[in-house]
């Protein structure tokens, strides 16, 4: 197995403790990945000049903003805050308005995992604020998780919101993981894959963000509106072609890839991208590394596996408890605990409420029961699937007291229920919205002999 593990040097994790235990290490994650710690850390304002990370860049005239993602109405506050309250005004697309807004900015309210109409009049405000700047000025881009639905606007005139909708729906209830539904997000839309960063084009750019995505592919965040694009139109077509998706698209989409007729996106060396520099403030490794020093804090032998694990979410539960079961065989009677980032993927089958963490957690709950274990899985962005929580945790005893209430393990994954089958134990996890997002957490923890 690929992980490595530390000996942890505290007193031993009680088991009937366990969900609480796991619970307390999410809790010490969303604490630790801190969107202010972040962006005061790698953002200063110094001698009339901005430093970001590695990069300086002179402030000739106060700076324009587009935020758009989860997280775009507090990074936008906080980046106001870095600069003394002088930045030049902006657009925010969030998924909510900030109890403080800014001067001279606009807000939108865009919808996920779906755009409306909010999301469509934002990204056209955006295109028309960057589109007037000229070579002396700065838009600072801050982009984070779920600016692929609030931030959006079909390249195609001819394609409508509800078109927009369904295909977004197709998209996001399907098997494909999230960096290939970007590839095909981009090709149909005017801001993503780079065009938003062509409108612009002279001004000098900085893009800020926080990554949902693999570390290795920052351009599929949001779908990448102000990065060289790495996908393809070939790539595009083999997907739909391979997953057999232009029959299900509407109308309007559907002619585009039938035709074979959409516009390929800006490259790497493309000049509209001479003048941009880019800033990644957090990532899922953030809150990877947060997760094993939490585990280790409670007592755990603890272990990352930094496998690529965006597939289907039961071959990932499987597989994740194989390597479960190889750390604790290393540590005989010992309390380990396995770490594990990325996003699973899960088919929506049936009309329930829930998402890819509460169908794991169900899922791995069979696999554990009667052992001394625990799973706990959840989104750092508070919010999993189209459910009012963010994961689900459970342990050697969940399938039994579920069967005791009538509930089926089963039925509740076939009809996508997980929510309620988790909400009845009293065994989701509510941290309300976060505003941020680095993809999910998974913890395994064995309690070894207890």
């Amino acid at each position: 197995m690929s992980i490595k593990s530390k000996s942890a040097s505290l007193s031993k994790p009680a088991y009937d403790q366990g969900k609480t235990v796991a619970r307390q290490i999410f809790h010490d994650v969303i604490a630790a990945i801190d969107l202010r710690h972040a962006m005061f850390a790698k953002l200063q304002h110094e001698d009339e000049g901005l430093v970001a990370g590695d990069a300086r860049l002179p402030l000739r005239r106060p700076p324009r903003v587009v935020a758009f993602g989860k997280a775009a109405g507090r990074m936008a506050a906080l980046l106001n805050e870095i600069l003394g309250h002088q930045a030049g005004g902006g657009i925010v697309v969030a998924p909510s308005v900030p109890t403080g807004t800014l001067k001279n900015f606009r807000y939108f309210v865009g919808g996920h995992p779906y755009p409306n109409a909010a999301s469509l009049a934002g990204a056209q405000a955006a295109l028309e604020l960057v589109s007037q700047l000229g070579s002396d000025d700065l838009v600072i881009f801050l982009v984070s998780g779920g600016g692929s639905a609030l931030f959006e606007k079909p390249l195609d005139p001819e394609v409508s919101l509800d078109d927009l909708s369904e295909f977004n729906r197709v998209l996001v209830t399907g098997e494909l993981p999230i960096e290939q539904i970007n590839v095909l997000r981009k090709h149909i839309s005017a801001v993503k894959g780079g065009r938003l960063a062509q409108a612009a084009y002279p001004a000098r750019q900085l893009t800020i963000f926080v990554s949902d995505v693999p570390d290795d592919l920052p351009s599929m965040v949001a779908s990448g509106p102000t990065m060289p694009d790495d996908s393809t139109l070939e790539e595009c077509y083999r997907l739909v072609s391979e997953h057999d998706l232009v029959s299900r698209f509407p109308g309007a989409i559907r002619r585009q890839f039938e035709e074979r007729s959409l516009e390929e996106t800006p490259k790497a060396g493309d000049p509209c991208f001479e003048n941009s520099q880019y800033l990644c403030l957090l990532s899922n490794q953030e809150a990877v590394d947060a997760a094993k020093e939490a585990a280790e804090r409670q007592g755990f032998i603890c272990a990352i596996d930094p496998n690529e694990w965006d597939a289907d979410y039961q071959n990932v539960a499987d597989r994740n408890l194989l390597s479960l079961d190889e750390l604790a065989a290393e540590h005989p009677g010992q309390p380990v605990a396995l770490i594990v980032g990325g996003e699973v993927t899960c088919p929506v089958t049936g009309s329930g409420m829930g998402g890819r963490n509460q169908a794991y957690v169900l899922y791995a709950a069979q696999k554990i029961a009667h052992q001394n274990r625990v799973v706990l899985s959840a989104g750092t962005d508070g919010r999993d699937g189209n459910s009012p929580s963010s994961g689900a945790v459970a342990d050697g005893q969940t399938v039994a007291r579920a069967s005791a209430l009538g509930l089926d393990p089963a039925r509740f994954l076939a009809e996508s229920d997980s929510y309620y089958f988790f909400r009845t134990l009293g065994d989701t996890l509510d941290t309300g919205f976060t505003d941020n997002n680095v993809r999910d957490i998974r913890l395994w923890l064995d309690f070894g002999f207890q």
